[in-house]
């Protein structure tokens, strides 16, 4: 286990030459000599499991996506870069070091699916990534690697749900990041059947067809992934990491540790050797007191540093691996302030079609943001966490009441008016002198998305 770089191997790739000696397009010459069904073999085989968060078997994935021939419609592929959890920068980083794995993972995605319209998803901000994707994109095609399969750059808002799935497709067809009520496999892009959302597009079928159109939705490090599985084998791919959780993760560290970064690491890694290798461990005189895998998953605490980053192992112990970002804070945290941080960020992200985030999560909120020196009552929280999660349409009220749950017993430990830090739950703005900078605009933020004074 440690550092074993798959994806992020040798300097930066800034030329379709550059990224040619290092064996890419390769896979897209195995893939035609696999055929189809070969390709979908080894991508199974290899049991890769999305690094979007929910870590759900790749191949499998793939075969529900292939599944209905020719009368569910077309086939869509999406490359989820909508980075906007807190404590991950890896897509970003990803782009930047090689730009040209993502597409050629993303063209044989639609290769293999029958896609004839591929999609980059990422952020308006990250212009800088953009530029990198639309590079090699013109560079790939113009060596005609896979003529018939087009690739476009859709540029999204920086709301954090962007990145849920579903709201994503409402992105490319040019609504709002507000989530479906069904998954893209079930129903994807430019339909014409009811998504029970905020508008419904045009099948891209013929006039009168009623068409699903499966779309595939993989995160921009899933995708990346793809060539070196294809070029060498499932097997291969299976000799890294665990039995349960195979291959490389790529993994973030902030908050207060020494230093911040990104770093790739065998899964099953230990938590604790990912923040010494990347954070450079903690300040003198400090000690790790929580760690946050996003706002999705239970916090870790100091007795949970030694579990394996594997989606197994973390699910063991009652938390979760998430996109592989890791925010540390120090025993200088108040765990009430901890979790009104995180409450208040899930709130005005959430985007307020049901009553489980316009009541639940601004209930909490308002619970947990107590006046200083004012106790907050644990019992009326500890009741509405149970309740925040009825009838939600997307998975965001479920994080509120699974991080904020998990900081209970340590909420009761805590001493009233603790010193508060002016904590910033956010996603990363960018990375320099191995500092990450945050969002700060994210503290005037509302819950209608616009921003106060």
């Amino acid at each position: 286990m440690g550092v074993h770089r798959l994806l992020l191997d040798g300097p930066p790739v800034t030329s379709l030459d550059a990224y040619i000696e290092r064996g890419g397009g390769r896979a897209i010459s195995k893939a035609r000599e696999l055929g189809v069904g070969g390709v979908l073999d080894e991508v199974t085989l290899s049991g890769l499991r999305g690094r979007g968060g929910a870590g759900f078997p790749v191949g499998l994935k793939w075969q529900a996506i292939a599944a209905g021939g020719d009368g569910v419609g077309e086939r869509f592929v999406v490359a989820n870069g909508a980075e906007g959890e807190p404590g991950t920068f890896k897509d970003r980083f990803l782009i930047r070091h090689n730009p040209y794995q993502l597409v050629e993972g993303l063209l044989l995605s639609a290769w293999v699916l029958g896609a004839r319209r591929t999609f980059v998803a990422l952020k308006r901000s990250f212009s800088r990534e953009a530029a990198l994707v639309a590079s090699a994109v013109e560079e790939i095609q113009a060596a005609g690697w896979v003529p018939d399969i087009a690739v476009e750059l859709v540029s999204g808002p920086d709301e954090y749900l962007f990145g849920e799935e579903k709201a994503l497709l409402e992105v490319i067809e040019g609504e709002d990041p507000l989530p479906r009520m069904l998954p893209p496999y079930l129903y994807g892009l430019f339909t014409n059947n009811p998504q029970m959302g905020w508008s419904a597009g045009s099948s891209t079928g013929a006039v009168g067809q009623v068409a699903s159109n499966p779309t595939l939705v993989n995160n921009v490090e899933t995708l990346s992934a793809i060539p070196s599985i294809v070029r060498n084998g499932g097997e291969w791919y299976r000799s890294f990491g665990t039995a349960e959780s195979p291959g490389t993760i790529v993994c973030t560290v902030s908050g207060d540790t020494r230093r911040h970064g990104v770093e790739e690491f065998e899964l099953g890694t230990p938590v604790v050797e990912i923040i010494e290798t990347v954070g450079g461990g903690m300040p003198h005189g400090r000690d790790v007191a929580f760690v946050l895998s996003g706002v999705s998953n239970p916090v870790l605490g100091p007795d949970d540093l030694e579990v394996g980053a594997s989606y197994e192992a973390m699910s063991e112990i009652g938390s979760g691996l998430g996109t592989g970002g890791f925010i540390v804070f120090d025993d200088r945290t108040d765990p009430v302030e901890l979790a009104a941080a995180v409450s208040r960020f899930l709130y005005v992200e959430s985007c307020g079609q049901c009553p489980a985030c316009k009541l639940g999560c601004e209930h909490l909120t308002s619970l947990l943001e107590s006046p200083s020196g004012v106790a907050v009552d644990l019992g009326v929280v500890s009741g509405r966490l149970s309740t925040v999660a009825d009838a939600s349409r997307c998975y965001l009220p479920t994080q509120e009441q699974r991080v904020i749950q998990s900081l209970l017993p340590s909420m009761r430990r805590s001493r009233t008016g603790a010193e508060r830090r002016d904590l910033l739950i956010t996603k990363i703005v960018d990375l320099a002198d191995d500092r990450f900078t945050l969002d700060a605009r994210q503290r005037q933020k509302r819950p209608d998305w616009t921003y106060g004074s």
